[in-house]
């Protein structure tokens, strides 16, 4: 019974000697690249969001071409495009859009409206205009939170069209499913993101940082438990003197990131194009939105 402890033993201080070895490795090929000079050259950062972002499988490729070149551009000019439509319609609109959605907001060009549907603009514009403090607050940080790391490991190509694709699928769900509603925000582009990132740290979360992929799981789904529970509260509780505002975003957003989003993510190290499931994808989402536009063209109550 002592030698099987004994060899227990052994075999986890191998293990743990291993780990640490490669940990000193990787140490050694940051200092020799980086020399603690330059900010750019340094990759700390750079394996820090590795772990965060990436299997273990890929981190070294990641490491070996990790730049700062381009810049994570498109999800912080998102951000800033949302944050001064926000502060536009809250200081130079006179309305108490600091505290709740107002009705000076729902004649925005922005707004996605049901009886405005032929301009079709609005299926887009509709993520730069946000319902209040809280509302725009949670999307901001949830997308820089997790958008800047995914676009310096992804770059901004590929997040723009998983974002893009969650605000599409967003508003086109909501046009089926809550027809007679209005829509603001952009939590369809922020739950697709979040879809696609939850997706691969499930099938990953073992060697995504181990000791805390379950934390990380459970992190998120706090969040967005409390960010539907916002939603469906603007939805049905709305004050008497409200606008209710539809919640499908959230959901179609979501699954648009754990189809689409989960294979764009996925394929850090492989041609996208080249991939069979990012054509499947692509193929489902476009079908759901040819039925979406033959809905709201032919057969939507808004008509």
């Amino acid at each position: 019974m002592a030698a099987d402890r004994d060899l227990e033993i052994e075999d986890v201080t191998l293990h743990l000697d291993g780990d640490m070895k490669r940990e000193l490795e990787e140490e050694k090929e940051m200092r020799e690249d980086g020399g603690g000079k330059d900010p750019f050259k340094n990759k700390k950062v750079h394996r820090v969001v590795s772990k965060w972002m990436l299997p273990e499988k890929v981190r070294r490729t990641y490491l070996e071409r990790a730049n700062c070149l381009p810049p994570p551009v498109f999800i912080i000019s998102i951000s800033i495009a949302e944050l001064a439509v926000f502060i536009y319609y809250a200081v130079w609109k006179p309305q108490k859009q600091w505290i709740t959605l107002d009705t000076g907001i729902l004649e925005s060009p922005f707004i996605y409206s049901p009886e405005k549907r032929e301009e079709a603009w609005r299926f887009i514009s509709y993520m730069l205009v946000h319902a209040g403090v809280q509302h725009i607050l949670g999307n901001l940080v949830m997308q820089l939170m997790l958008g800047i790391p995914l676009e310096m490991v992804h770059k901004g190509l590929r997040v723009g069209l998983v974002y893009l694709a969650g605000v599409i699928a967003g508003s086109l769900a909501s046009s089926i499913f809550d027809p007679l509603r209005c829509l603001v925000g952009a939590s369809g582009g922020v739950y697709a993101l979040m879809g696609g990132y939850f997706m691969n740290v499930l099938v990953n979360f073992r060697e995504m940082i181990p000791a805390f992929g379950i934390v990380r799981l459970l992190i998120i789904i706090l969040i967005i438990v409390s960010d539907m529970g916002f939603a469906l509260y603007r939805r049905f509780f709305v004050p008497a003197n409200g606008s209710p505002v539809s919640f499908a975003a959230h959901i179609a957003g979501g699954f648009a990131g754990m189809s689409i989003g989960y294979t764009v993510f996925s394929c850090f190290d492989k041609a996208l194009l080249k991939d069979p499931r990012f054509w499947i994808a692509i193929a489902a989402y476009s079908a759901c939105v040819l039925f979406a536009v033959f809905f709201n063209i032919f057969l939507s109550p808004a008509n």
